[in-house]
């Protein structure tokens, strides 16, 4: 195993994978619980086929989205063919006489989304019988998604005897009771706090007018040079801001879930290979999407459930990189905002841009997060006087009270790497 990492120029483990390596390897069940863009699939990836080759039986990687299931199936396979084994990756909107036919080869893994997993089930085109190492990924997205019955009559198909490996961003109720009921005694790993951000992503907040967040956008675009992952809300939203972003001469692609999965797959490796600069997204891709550096984090729109926030701008600054996260809030979507820095446990550094009046949120901000201090300011930073809040400053720290820095209008962080 060592050999086929070094092969891989896997030096250095990340925190999940240091700690869940060891205990995996020992047949123990785990819950791991760390942010996104750490380096769990490979947490749980490197001790299941190293078992496996021990073992009689395969393992099985269950997984909330499509995206996310060809991710991780992507990511193991240079280790599964140097240790000449067979895996298959089970999702929705691809063939399904494909997916039998490399059943019938009885694959050492299998990645799977829980509803296509369901209908192989049904149809008796797969057995879960021989599952010796089960892992759930992103479990709380599961729950979130509404596979909790599928996961259950999953959990009833696969043997009793068996390892058990969690991991979650977050440890939600319905994950707590998932453990209790069919982990044994599982060892709890937690890298971060939940909701904690990666320390290497700057994040500001501008307060808009809905009019202004075109205007705001096209700015963005110039300061920052880089690969873009623009969220919205609706599916509509995402193709019509695809649109006026083509229109300016911008390369932009969409995805949401009414895009066929040829579309999506072809959406994401244009944006990885460079052929799209900014890939226009809803939240169906605020996880399974893991693009070497991406440059800027852009919420264009909030998310409708504030945990996905995190998983938003977990996109960038991953494992170590740097990166870069801009959220746009209306002046009524002051209690969203108060949300998120709630879940994230600290105050998003509000700025402001010259061209546009600084705008309020139309309430009064009650609670401020327990911790001080807002993290690094981004290109636009203007520092305290510049926030919109009414209420208790969130800038309490000495470096915020210089003023910040002035606006950039041309030189780019991502210039040169």
């Amino acid at each position: 195993m060592l050999r086929v990492l070094d092969k891989m120029n896997f030096v250095t483990p990340t925190p999940i994978q240091r700690k869940s390596i060891p205990v995996a390897l020992e047949d123990q069940d785990l819950i791991g619980i760390a942010q996104t863009g750490t380096g769990k699939t490979m947490s749980f990836g490197i001790p299941m086929i190293q078992r496996l080759t021990a073992l009689t039986g395969s393992g099985l990687i269950l997984v909330p989205t499509r995206e996310l299931a060809i991710q991780v199936g992507e990511a193991l396979q240079r280790v599964v063919t140097a240790y000449q084994m067979k895996s298959v990756t089970l999702i929705g909107g691809a063939p399904m006489f494909k997916q039998i036919k490399s059943l019938r080869k009885n694959p050492d893994i299998i990645v799977a989304t829980p509803g296509r997993l369901i209908d192989h089930l049904e149809r008796k085109t797969v057995t879960l019988a021989a599952v010796r190492i089960l892992v759930l990924d992103e479990a709380d997205r599961m729950f979130d998604m509404g596979f909790a019955p599928q996961v259950k009559q999953i959990l009833e198909s696969v043997p009793k005897e068996r390892q058990t490996l969690l991991y979650s961003a977050t440890m939600a109720p319905a994950v707590m009771s998932l453990a209790t009921r069919h982990m044994r005694s599982p060892l709890h790993i937690e890298i971060a706090p939940e909701g904690t951000t990666a320390e290497t992503i700057e994040q500001e907040l501008f307060i808009v007018k809905e009019e202004a967040k075109k205007d705001l956008l096209e700015h963005l675009l110039k300061t920052y040079t880089g690969s873009v992952l623009l969220f919205v809300r609706t599916k509509v939203r995402a193709d019509r801001i695809k649109n006026r972003l083509r229109n300016f001469g911008h390369e932009a692609v969409q995805i949401h879930s009414d895009r066929s999965l040829g579309q999506r797959k072809q959406a994401i490796e244009g944006f990885k290979s460079g052929k799209f600069r900014i890939l226009v997204a809803t939240d169906v891709a605020a996880r399974g999407i893991d693009v070497p550096m991406i440059d800027l984090v852009i919420n264009y729109d909030l998310p409708d459930d504030s945990e996905n926030y995190v998983h938003r701008i977990g996109r960038t600054g991953r494992c170590g990189d740097r990166g870069s996260a801009v959220t746009f809030a209306t002046p009524k979507e002051g209690k969203q905002i108060s949300a998120i820095e709630k879940i994230i446990r600290k105050p998003l550094p509000l700025s402001s841009h010259p061209e546009f009046p600084k705008e309020q949120f139309e309430r009064t901000h009650s609670e401020p997060p327990r911790r001080g201090g807002g993290g690094k300011r981004g290109k636009f930073g203007k520092g305290p006087k510049h926030r919109g809040f009414q209420g208790p400053s969130h800038h309490g720290q000495d470096r915020h009270r210089s003023g910040g820095r002035k606006f950039r209008s041309k030189k780019s962080r991502g210039q040169g790497r």
